[in-house]
Formats: C-alpha cells, structure tokens, sequence
C-alpha cells in the first residue's frame, strides 16, 4: 500500500506542478518581485529532500548490512557447534548434533518468513532449549563444553540482532515527511517551468522525479532486509540446513534430524 500511495503522490505532484503553471502564471508574475520568487524556495527545499533522503537511505542500509551480518555469522556459528560436538561424549552426542540441525531447519522453514512481516518464531527457541539441556548433561570440565557454551551465546546474539534488525528503522511519520517533502518540491520545480519551449526542461523534470521516487522506494525496500525485492537471501543456512541433514543421516543411520522438514517436532 505504501508504494502504491508514494508513486500516486509523485504522480501527482508531478502533474500539478507541470499543468499548474497555466492557470496560476499570471499570479505567479504578480508575485514574482526582485525580493522573493517561488526560484527562491527551490534551492533550499531541494538541499534539505536530497540530504533527508540520503541519510535515511544510509541509515537503512546500515541495518541491512547488520542483518545479513548476523545471518552469516549465525550460520558459521552453528556450524561451529555441530563439529565442536562431535568431542562430546557418545550418550548426548546425537541429541545434540540433532538439536541443531533442527534450529537451523526452524530458522529457515518457520521463522525466516516471519522475519518478512518484523517477527520472530517461537519454533527455534524449542531446540535451543533442547540444546541447553543436553549441555547441562556433559561434563563440564571437558573441552567442548566450554566451548559449545560460549558458541551457544554468541548465536542467540545473533539471532537477536537478526530479529531485531527484521523491523523497520525509519519511523512511519518519517517516511510520509520525505513522501511530502519530495512532492512539494516536484511542484515547485514544474510552477518555475517557462511557459513556452519547455519539452525539454520538462522532460527533464520528470526523470528527476522518477529518480527521487525510486531512491524513495528503495530505501524503503532496503529497510525491510527480509522482505520486499532487495531482500536478504537465506542461502548460508540453506546450504548448512542440507549438509546437517546429511550428516547427520549418514552419521547415525536414520532418515533425518529429530524433527520435521520445517523444523516442527515430530510427533512421538
């Protein structure tokens, strides 16, 4: 709803000032005096649009940089654990490397697309819980204990910033000052268009539009990394959700992790 409503207003305020300059030419030389122009409004509404616009479109892509980020160093970090298991004791061994290979199925099947609408899963809390409780049950002064714990803290880290960076950063009201700004400039831009031989200017003035309305729109694409066209692949816990599974099959001989192909527990 939000494109639709940004390219009817561009739209908009592209044809008001481009046809609004016939009928109001007359008051506008009327009003035009050596002391202050509509010109004179241009410049500074046109400086404060751009410096808005690229500083919230820096902002966005900052936090899209942090999300996919932790989506890459969460993978490695359950990667990590699933070998750093393999030194654990026979008895909690294949829970473990079970639990795992089960969060990233979670992850990936249940809250990847939850992440698309600003939201977490529970699915995944269900297996790190697991995990936690199987670590309870190794011996802490052995190596991979230590080891595996502290790797448990660095994912649920990145997992929080994965979530917390699925949420916009520019506040609503921001996005529909910079919607504003940009067609108030637009209509002013085509009021100063010159009455006659104007093809050209005006032709000019609608690419600067159509670019001011796409920068508009991707950044706020940008600022939703895991949904919308320029969108964060889930490609790193794809490729690790595959090699897990299996792992984990030739490894203990059975048809698959402890859980369903979305990540769901299987029924006992």
């Amino acid at each position: 709803m939000a494109v639709i409503i940004t390219v009817v207003v561009a739209v908009c305020a592209l044809l008001a000032g481009v046809f609004g300059r016939r009928p109001l030419r007359r008051q506008l030389a009327a009003i035009e005096t050596p002391n202050l122009t509509v010109r004179d409004f241009i410049l500074p509404l046109q400086a404060l649009t751009v410096f808005v616009l690229a500083y919230v479109l820096v902002t966005a892509s900052s936090s899209h940089s942090r999300a996919e980020e932790a989506v890459r160093q969460e993978a490695r970090i359950l990667d990590h654990m699933y070998e750093a298991a393999d030194f654990v004791p026979a008895a909690p061994r294949q829970r473990l490397q079970g639990d795992i290979a089960c969060y990233v199925r979670a992850v990936r099947h249940q809250e990847w697309p939850a992440m698309a609408h600003g939201r977490g899963s529970s699915a995944p809390e269900t297996w790190s819980r697991d995990v936690h409780g199987t670590l309870r049950g190794v011996d802490t002064k052995s190596t991979p204990f230590g080891q595996l714990v502290s790797a448990e803290e660095k994912r649920d880290e990145a997992r929080q910033t994965r979530i917390a960076e699925s949420t916009p950063t520019i506040p609503g009201p921001v996005y529909w000052l910079m919607l504003a700004s940009l067609a108030v400039l637009v209509i002013n831009l085509g009021l100063c268009l010159p009455a006659t031989k104007n093809l050209t200017v005006t032709c000019g003035l609608v690419v600067f539009t159509a670019l001011l309305t796409a920068t508009l729109l991707a950044t706020r694409d940008v600022d939703r990394p895991f949904g919308g066209v320029i969108q964060i692949k889930a490609t790193p816990l794809t490729v690790l959700e595959d090699r897990l599974s299996r792992e984990y099959t030739a490894t203990y001989r059975e048809a698959g992790p402890p859980c369903r192909e979305d990540g769901g527990r299987r029924a006992s």
